[in-house]
């Protein structure tokens, strides 16, 4: 779900930056960030927050309080309200996904604008082998083929946020549940399903008429 969220943070704008519009700067400092004593300040764009979901965009600042000197720092620090888009998945949500690399140890697919991972032990009920020159993921048993562009239906069963200082989170998801997987694999299931149903019924009724001979 996309949406547009109001954010409150103190940013801490350099001394070197003094000179420039304050209001640009502390904009630049938002969406792109900079590294300050082995973390980042700033840089909301490409985060991902547990509970505010991928920060998009930094759409625009509303406030800026006058800034605040910390002695033996030289930079001034003002509380700052600005607004944001962000995508926010569920967990456990159900998602359509493209699958847009193959490795060795899993899939990762694209849902909406960030990526996440469906590891091997996630892709079927079957023991998965990696063809490394075809760059697939290949079933043993049923031979089912994963490859990159193609559609998969999948459900998030874990997410992490980012690590202080980095600016990707990590979202894990599996497809061996019903109805999910590649878009071919659920149509070959459900048509299954269907050829199997007048079978059941026409055996049911046979049953019914032997016990009512009886």
């Amino acid at each position: 779900m996309y949406k547009t969220i109001k954010i409150e943070d103190v940013v801490r704008v350099p001394p070197h930056r003094f000179g420039e519009p304050l209001k640009e700067v502390i904009e630049d400092i938002l969406r792109h960030g900079y590294e300050y004593k082995g973390g980042v300040v700033g840089g909301y764009e490409g985060l991902l927050d547990r509970d505010l979901g991928v920060i998009l965009a930094v759409t625009d600042v509303e406030s800026i309080e006058e800034g605040r000197i910390i002695p033996n720092d030289g930079a001034s620090y003002h509380k700052t309200v600005f607004n944001a888009i962000v995508f926010k998945p569920e967990l456990h949500e159900v998602l359509d996904c493209e699958v847009v690399d193959v490795v060795e140890f899993g899939a990762f697919v694209r849902f909406g604008p960030i990526d996440g991972l469906v590891h091997v032990s996630q892709i079927a009920d079957d023991y998965i082998s990696y063809d490394e020159k075809r760059a697939a993921l290949i079933g043993k048993t049923t031979n089912k083929v994963l490859e990159v562009g193609d559609r998969v239906r999948a459900r998030i069963v874990a997410m992490s946020a980012s690590p202080e200082g980095q600016r990707e989170g990590k979202i894990n998801l599996t497809m061996r549940q019903a109805n999910l997987g590649k878009f071919e694999w659920i149509a070959e299931e459900k048509k299954k399903k269907e050829e199997k149903a007048p079978k059941e019924k026409k055996g049911e009724k046979k049953e019914k008429e032997v016990k009512d001979e009886a």
